[in-house]
């Protein structure tokens, strides 16, 4: 078989039962990924899956001890970035710092490698970008229903600003009560637990793939808050092993995970999922949804106000209306393939696959050919 970077196995001859058995055995390569007959594969539970050009550059780095915002910038310069967010950086470190900074901004991104060689890094313009760039660019949207949006806005700032810019739209547009108790100050109780909230946010903007043309997107509806964000988990971590915290951090953006660590956003790497859960847990709502999407990854949850239905109701709802909309798509386009109908959806291709098992069942659908080269059919609704 045909492999690049070439693997050269090492042979063994061994007699077993009284016969003769030749062992092959392949040592793992260091450099990651390793093609076969010029395409790369990952292995997802019992299948191949061909990866994207994404995944293949993200799983390389990592190999490499370094990450794509390491990298100097090729397309912005100095005269890019604002030396007066730098020292705004330098003031919220030192607030958390034993020892503070005492070097000047230009000193300060020499000293953290993210100016070098008279270049910025990548990470460098997104975390003090004087300007605004589509490249960071995050959708908000307060929705009615489905399609009907009541407010919007768009950020496209740094990255730190963009945290706060965030949470002033999420708290603009939920609920807050107060609670009357017997301390002088009243204690307030929004729709969600704002910590948690705020913990999704730094991952979405830390994590996100910013080499992607997607933005990331926060929706607010009544009953739940999605936010999406471009950029799948690092190849062989499954959602699964996220929820139970038994897996090794992988940071596709390491500087920039860095300096939102030196101000204290974030504690420690890989620990935040865990913080998210039991924050939900605690407050008494359901817990929030993890799931893959195309090429991305969204974070769906759910409040608890008076008469809300449960997580499960809402699971059965959505999935209705998942399956309404694969009726309608499939009427427009009987040719219509998995991957187009999740990202008209933005679920999952597996919530597809389930949808359209249960269609099927249902006898609502039916499939005319094979699997690749047929087409489905509206039968019955």
């Amino acid at each position: 078989m045909s492999t690049s970077n070439t693997a050269i196995p090492d042979v063994e001859t061994l007699d077993l039962d009284g016969k003769t058995v030749v062992a092959l055995d392949i040592a793992e390569y260091p450099i990651k990924p390793v093609a076969c007959k010029g395409r790369y594969y990952r292995r997802v539970k019992n299948a191949n899956h061909q990866m994207t050009v994404s995944e293949v550059v993200n799983l390389h780095l990592q190999t490499c001890n370094t990450s794509w915002d390491y990298y100097l910038d090729d397309h912005h310069s100095e005269k890019d970035i604002s030396l007066d967010k730098v020292q705004s950086f330098i003031d919220m470190a030192n607030r958390v710092r034993s020892i503070p900074i005492t070097d000047d901004p230009l000193t300060v991104l020499q000293k953290y490698e993210l100016l070098r060689e008279g270049k910025i890094a990548r990470a460098t313009f997104f975390l003090f970008m004087a300007g605004e760039s589509s490249l960071s660019a995050i959708e908000l949207g307060r929705f009615q229903t489905e399609t009907l949006i009541k407010d919007g806005s768009r950020l496209r700032t740094d990255l730190f600003a963009e945290v706060t810019g965030v949470m002033e739209f999420i708290r603009k547009h939920i609920n807050c009560a107060y609670i009357i108790t017997g301390n002088p100050q009243r204690e307030e109780r929004w729709d969600y637990p704002l910590d948690a909230v705020r913990e999704i946010v730094l991952n979405a903007i830390i994590h996100r793939d910013y080499a992607s043309s997607s933005d990331t997107i926060v929706k607010i509806f009544d009953e739940r808050i999605e936010i999406y964000n471009p950029g799948k988990l690092p190849t062989g971590l499954t959602i699964e092993k996220l929820l139970s915290g038994e897996y090794r951090s992988t940071l596709r953006n390491r500087k920039i995970a860095d300096m939102f660590k030196e101000v204290g956003l974030v504690e420690k790497y890989g620990s935040g999922i865990g913080r998210i859960v039991q924050g939900f847990k605690e407050y008494g709502l359901p817990a929030p949804k993890f799931q893959e999407i195309s090429d991305g990854f969204m974070v769906t949850v759910y409040a608890a106000s008076a008469g809300q239905k449960s997580h499960d109701e809402i699971s059965v709802k959505s999935s209705q209306k998942s399956s309404q909309k694969i009726i309608e798509l499939i009427r427009e386009n009987k040719n219509i393939i998995i991957e187009d109908l999740a990202r008209e959806l933005g679920i999952s291709d597996r919530a597809v696959k389930k949808n359209l098992a249960g269609l099927k069942l249902k006898g609502i659908l039916k499939r005319v050919g094979p699997d690749k080269g047929g087409y489905w059919e509206v039968v019955n609704v």
